[in-house]
């Protein structure tokens, strides 16, 4: 019988490189938050894919990025922790952007961030976007500023090099028994996964900053007698403009969010979904620590 083998993925990357799409391609479902809008993951989102006998557990960490915020300095701080726990380290970087200060500054940090055990491989992503040339030279310079232990050209959206990467993975893992069951894909609560479905329709519906004064949180979840579930959620904004905001007239902006969020949800649970939703308005949310709990943070790190 083959040997069963086991291990934790850390994807890491400036925000909006492309890991939650890499994690959800990789995954085969919808897990993190995908967005056009930067900084859009916040808690460590732990996706499981099979791959042979491997069973491979991501951690999409938080875009690195310099935090201004407590929010900020939290989810950096996360994104470092998941890549210091993990086997396997992927480090995306955007062909079309190449090596920007960001990428730069995370180079300069992964040494102090990393363990010496660890296999740290580079995926340079949105390979369709520059030409082969640019794409090779792109490479080099990276592996001369820091020997990577594998390279890869992907396009995490459209799924290209995608396998490849995942094999390698699946190869390069510790022997170990599976950790969590096969047929599992996210860690998050269900909960969870449902408040950043709702996230995520409000992040594209709204504009500029909003999306990150607000958070949403699930206050309650009940499996009702004819198989679908009734969800409640409120969306905590910091000021009563914003309120008005999200409401729209005639309440048609949060009419448009819910059923985009229900109907998301329900495709992902396989059955119907009541969703309701709520806007209250907290000046200080950004402050309390049962927020960050909420959202799978550490208030202490955004010290």
């Amino acid at each position: 019988m083959a040997e069963t083998k086991a291990g934790f993925v850390a994807l890491i990357g400036e925000p909006n490189a492309g890991k939650s799409t890499l994690l959800n391609r990789m995954v085969g479902a919808k897990v993190s938050i995908v967005t056009h809008k930067v900084q859009t993951t916040r808690a460590r989102i732990r996706g499981v894919a099979m791959e042979g006998d491997s069973q491979i557990v991501f951690v999409d960490t938080p875009g690195i990025f310099k935090p201004k915020r407590r929010l900020d300095r939290a989810m950096v701080t996360a994104a470092w922790g998941g890549a210091a726990d993990a086997d396997i380290v992927v480090l995306l970087i955007e062909a079309h952007r190449g090596i920007t200060e960001g990428v730069e500054a995370i180079l300069a940090a992964l040494d102090a961030h990393s363990n010496p055990n660890q296999k740290i491989a580079l995926a340079i992503n949105k390979i369709d976007m520059v030409p082969v040339e640019t794409l090779l030279a792109l490479a080099q310079d990276m592996n001369a500023r820091r020997a990577f232990d594998e390279t890869f050209m992907i396009s995490a959206e459209k799924g290209k090099g995608v396998a490849d990467l995942r094999k390698w993975l699946a190869a390069e893992l510790p022997e170990g028994p599976w950790l969590y069951p096969e047929d599992q894909i996210a860690d998050l609560p269900m909960r969870m996964i449902a408040a950043e479905m709702t996230r995520e329709k409000l992040t594209l519906n709204l504009h500029q900053e909003l999306p990150y004064q607000l958070t949403v949180e699930t206050e309650s979840w009940e499996e009702r007698k004819d198989g679908s579930a009734r969800v409640d959620q409120v969306i905590y904004v910091t000021r009563d403009g914003h309120k008005g905001i999200i409401l729209g007239k005639g309440g048609e902006t949060i009419k448009r969010i819910s059923r985009a969020a229900r109907e998301e949800l329900s495709e992902f649970l396989g059955r119907k979904v009541h969703l309701f939703l709520q806007v209250k308005v907290r000046p200080n949310w950004l402050e309390e620590a049962e927020r960050y709990g909420e959202m799978g943070l550490d208030f202490k790190d955004g010290n």
